[in-house]
């Protein structure tokens, strides 16, 4: 039996090229992406403005691609986990935070991650493969409260500049005029820092980053191993090459474990080690996982230490720990059905 052709993650170009191939007008692309991304109508036979005979055409050679989750389970903060079975079988999970008024989706580029950070349940199962483009936009379209998402962060499960492409190809998608038309501006990619993948980003994007960072010195390397390949002070340095004061925002997330990183001489060398920089640090608490001999900083020594940095004029705040409940928290997403439940 032939395989379907996917329309989702296309770009206009790609998608014209297939209609055409497929005897219809090459328009046809255009009006299929309006459909898709802003009427969000994801069958064919609703594509009212295309000709019957294209309709049908279109049913017999091509999907959407548009699968909803699978499972999901609702934490007692409102934060709701979404399961999505991948077409081989494989599965993520996508986090989506309600806050006033804001609604965020977390979001995964990869199954697994190859990162290996000690406090990281997805890297513990290692990188089984990269997303497509059209897996990660499935994400954002298929989800519950998908038109009422105000912003999208790429800080799921998975590297998201070790997988850089698709990434890009999906934030096209949601911030183009043919797609969902978005401002950079809502959107944040998260990453450990890989050197090129990072250099790539801050050039090819204009939307937020947030740099896990979790160490002001080499003991970074100790909790993230890629730090042995780029260190965080040569990122640092790459950083002010660019300019965070206008439109790109740029964030540290800062997970605090006791007796590692959390001491007033630790926040006093962070601020060392960014002073200059346009740029606010988030500090989080620890999610324990499995396995792993860690203790998240006390509420004393993370109030200290927000407070030290404020003090040395960076903004620093603590961040609300969302979905713990349900295994959906900073660093508690895995490929699993353990802790999921049917919707």
């Amino acid at each position: 039996m032939q395989t379907k052709e996917e329309i989702l993650g296309k770009t206009p170009e790609e998608l014209k090229k297939f209609v055409t191939e497929c005897g219809m007008p090459p328009f046809t692309s255009k009006q299929i992406l309006k459909w898709i991304y802003q009427k969000r109508v994801y069958d064919f036979n609703q594509m009212t403005d295309i000709s019957k005979n294209n309709r049908e055409k279109l049913q017999q050679v091509a999907t959407i691609g548009i699968n909803p989750p699978a499972e999901s389970i609702t934490s007692a903060d409102g934060t709701e986990k979404y399961l999505f079975r991948l077409g081989d079988g494989q599965t993520i999970e996508a986090v989506y935070i309600p806050d006033k008024e804001r609604a965020t989706l977390c979001i995964s580029s990869q199954v697994g991650c190859r990162m290996k950070c000690l406090f990281c349940m997805t890297g513990k199962q290692g990188l089984q493969r990269n997303l497509t483009s059209a897996e990660i936009i499935n994400q954002i379209l298929s989800v519950p409260n998908s038109e009422s998402l105000t912003n999208i962060v790429y800080m799921g499960m998975g590297e998201p500049t070790d997988n850089l492409d698709e990434v890009l190809k999906s934030i096209e998608a949601v911030i183009a005029p043919w797609g969902l038309s978005w401002s950079p501006k809502r959107i944040t990619l998260s990453t450990v820092g890989t050197r090129k993948g990072l250099q790539r980003y801050l050039k090819e994007s204009k939307c937020h980053l947030a740099i896990s960072l979790h160490s002001p010195d080499t003991r970074r390397s100790e909790i993230i191993p890629a730090d042995k390949a780029f260190p965080s002070a040569e990122m640092i340095d790459m950083l002010r090459q660019y300019d965070f004061s206008h439109q790109r925002r740029l964030s540290f997330e800062y997970i605090m474990f006791a007796g590692v990183n959390d001491s007033t001489a630790d926040a006093e060398a962070l601020a060392h080690l960014i002073k200059g920089l346009d740029c606010r640090v988030n500090l989080i608490r620890y999610h324990a996982i499995p396995g792993v001999a860690l203790n998240t900083a006390s509420d004393k020594n993370m109030i200290t230490f927000r407070d030290t940095l404020n003090k040395k004029g960076i903004t620093a705040t603590i961040r609300a720990s969302r979905g713990e409940d349900i295994f959906a928290a900073c660093g508690m997403l895995a490929s699993q059905q353990k802790n999921a439940r049917v919707r």
